[in-house]
């Protein structure tokens, strides 16, 4: 399916891209099997091949990516557990594993929904976890938007900084995907906080 859906993703420009890729990253964020972290790192190289423009891939991106883990938190937060009663909820976040999430999400509060953001393969239970708590909406927003402004420059701008070895980088993250794209984000930032370190101490002479 994700095979696929790059290869139409590829085969668009414009407007019909950037609405696919919204489609796409809002059904990863209610459990379509799509890996989500696969489907940036790949949209991001397209940015390499001009078939789409990195500013606006992070606005579309943001929004499917925000709106999507608002929709599972509705539903958390409006159907709490019976939903899980549906065959195909069930699938998505088992009932068993619901009280144990809770469990993590009180424990660390709702700055831990900023967390959640990169931690590919439990997102979903998580947020509808959180939504069952009946935590307050803005905590979603504020949290999970700003993550995924973090996230989203990161992983742009890292795939055009290797630049044409993304393709390496793509079948190593389907290989280790469970903690490459945390690692790589790290990376990223810490390379940019140390870009910002230096340039910060090349100016401090000149004032």
């Amino acid at each position: 399916m994700f095979d696929s859906a790059m290869a139409f993703l590829q085969s668009l420009q414009g407007f019909p891209a950037y609405a696919l890729l919204f489609a796409l990253l809002f059904s990863c964020g209610i459990g379509a099997p799509i890996n989500e972290d696969i489907l940036l790192l790949a949209a991001a190289a397209l940015t390499l091949k001009g078939v789409m423009e990195p500013v606006p891939l992070m606005v579309v991106a943001w929004f499917g990516l925000v709106l999507g883990d608002a929709l599972v938190f509705h539903w958390g937060h409006r159907f709490g557990a019976r939903l899980l009663r549906h065959r195909y909820f069930a699938r998505v976040v088992p009932e068993a594993r619901l009280a144990s999430m809770q469990d993590t999400m009180r424990r660390y509060g709702p700055a831990y929904i900023f967390v959640v953001r990169f931690m590919p393969g439990v997102r979903t239970p998580l947020f509808f976890a959180a939504g069952s708590l009946k935590m307050p909406y803005r905590h979603l927003f504020i949290f999970d938007g700003v993550a995924a402004v973090v996230e989203l420059p990161l992983l742009v701008y890292g795939v055009r900084y290797v630049g044409g070895r993304w393709e390496e980088i793509l079948a190593l993250v389907q290989r280790f995907q469970g903690w490459l794209v945390p690692v790589f984000l790290l990376l990223m930032l810490g390379i940019w906080l140390l870009s910002r370190r230096r340039a910060r101490q090349r100016q401090a002479p000149e004032n």
